[in-house]
């Protein structure tokens, strides 16, 4: 078994709507560092239709605080963390270099963000080093062509 080698979590949030899945995570993006999820945020509760809640990001209190709040949120979240840590343990062990995870949501302003900055810190927390980019995080805050499902 080759020892333990330093691994880099590299994180996305994004928004389907807006750039869509990033290209790392096609198939035919394989560069052979393998290794990555993708997980969809949007079964999850939405706070862009609570309307003082929309021109927030889920990097601010009151979106963590809403989501936060939501036992659906927890159960997400608590099964991707041990799904990423699992993930992350073995393939610091395997000596691979990289994992990587993108979360979308139709936005990707509230529920990706969110999603992504938990994982952050649960990773973080375990020794990992950690880098996350917001891709969509700017994208429709004032997009008058939303409406409600």
């Amino acid at each position: 078994m080759p020892a333990a080698q330093p691994l880099t979590v590299r994180l996305v949030s994004f928004g389907y709507k807006y750039s869509g899945l990033p290209k790392e995570f096609h198939h035919e993006a394989d560069d052979g560092m393998g290794g990555g999820f993708v997980f969809d945020c949007r079964p999850l509760p939405n706070p862009f239709w609570e309307e003082s809640l929309r021109h927030h990001t889920g990097q601010d209190a009151v979106i963590r605080d809403y989501m936060g709040s939501q036992p659906q949120v927890a159960d997400f979240v608590g099964h991707v963390s041990a799904l990423l840590l699992l993930a992350a343990r073995n393939r610091r062990t395997q000596g691979r270099p990289l994992l990587r995870a993108a979360f979308g949501c139709t936005g990707g302003r509230h529920r990706s963000v969110y999603v992504a900055e938990c994982m952050r810190e649960v990773l973080e927390q375990a020794g990992f080093q950690v880098h996350l980019q917001h891709i969509d995080i700017r994208s429709g805050r004032n997009d008058p062509d939303r409406t409600q499902p």
